[in-house]
């Protein structure tokens, strides 16, 4: 299996308001980037977005680390909350509907197509991949 990173970010400006998310792909020294935008979203469906988007654009099942500045996403799939939510009709603990339902499923869907571990990052921290990836989300929202 092969053993692709995936670097994500979202971005918007307000929230709701235009949005955007970029994504680097990375396997055997050679990068892919994706980025695209909505005009009207929120940061975490941009966060969402980003990742998805980046799985989906592997043609077959792979090992995934994935690196996000995101709680939001990394904590729902490593806490288990998306699964939850699903098996409870998208209905959270509180008795709240979940927020996206219609892109975490979509999300969970990928993460059963391939082996992902996800790894937090802290936002404009400095590291690279996940500033360029903020960067592509930046200029999708000015497009």
């Amino acid at each position: 299996m092969k053993h692709i990173e995936l670097f994500c970010d979202g971005a918007c400006s307000g929230n709701p308001g235009p949005g955007g998310w970029g994504t680097i792909l990375r396997y055997n020294g050679r990068e892919r980037e994706l980025a695209g935008g909505a005009p009207l979203t929120t940061n975490n469906r941009m966060e969402l977005t980003a990742l998805i988007e980046g799985l989906t654009a592997l043609k077959e099942p792979c090992r995934v680390t994935v690196t996000t500045d995101s709680k939001y996403v990394a904590d729902g799939i490593t806490k288990g909350w998306a699964r939850g939510w699903q098996r409870n009709g998208w209905v959270k603990s509180d008795k709240k509907p979940a927020l996206n339902p219609d892109l975490w499923e979509a999300l969970l869907a990928q993460i059963d197509r391939h082996d992902v571990t996800i790894k937090w990052v802290r936002g404009h921290s400095g590291h690279p991949e996940n500033e360029r990836c903020d960067a592509l989300a930046v200029g999708q929202i000015k497009k």
